[in-house]
């Protein structure tokens, strides 16, 4: 039978396991909420497992990165790292977000954020971002830099279009010294604007 000195000894030890049980447990969640951010990514940008695998030179077997997708595998940093590489977007897009030091990792938020703007459709424009290669010059830089900034900002990853708001078009115009009608139009003069 422990004497009372021994008490504060076995206390310890029990809220150690109980620690190390929360720890896991916690470990299992984020490796869930990892896996769901990385099949986001991979689906907004319409890649399958097998399509990934091949990218990859089979560096990410498809089976392998399914089971990381499961949170049934935890992802190593320097892998996540080379698989933002092959997605070519940047590694914290791969991660998913923490709202406090004490939140949980409970897999029930979404991996891509939902637009919260109250713009009407009208409101906005679809860029074509493959047809951004073909202009040429300082607008080319400056468009990319500011639509891939809105792309990090939205985790809009799919590298086709993007929809941007009025707001949008107002900076992307006064970028340019010009009025946002005028930038409207510059859009479609350089064939990026998609009309639906």
């Amino acid at each position: 039978m422990p004497n009372k000195l021994d008490q504060p000894i076995i206390e310890e030890a029990k809220n150690m396991a109980q620690d190390d049980e929360e720890s896991s447990e916690e470990k299992k969640l984020y490796a869930q909420a990892v896996g769901a951010k990385l099949r986001a990514v991979r689906k907004q940008m319409h890649l399958s497992l097998q399509a990934v695998e091949a990218l990859s030179k089979q560096e990410f077997k498809a089976s392998v990165l399914g089971a990381y997708e499961r949170g049934e595998r935890f992802i190593s940093v320097p892998r996540l790292q080379r698989l933002s590489i092959l997605y070519d977007i940047p590694v914290d897009q791969l991660l998913p977000k923490i709202h406090s030091l004490n939140s949980r990792w409970d897999g029930s938020e979404h991996p891509v954020k939902k637009d919260r703007d109250a713009n009407t459709e009208e409101d906005k424009l679809t860029i074509d971002l493959s047809k951004l290669n073909q202009v040429s010059g300082q607008e080319k830089e400056l468009l990319r830099r500011f639509l891939n900034m809105i792309q990090v900002q939205r985790q809009d990853f799919n590298g086709r279009m993007i929809t941007i708001r009025t707001d949008d078009v107002r900076i992307i115009a006064g970028m340019f010294g010009l009025p946002a009608e005028a930038m409207v139009k510059r859009f479609d003069e350089l064939g990026l604007r998609v009309r639906t």
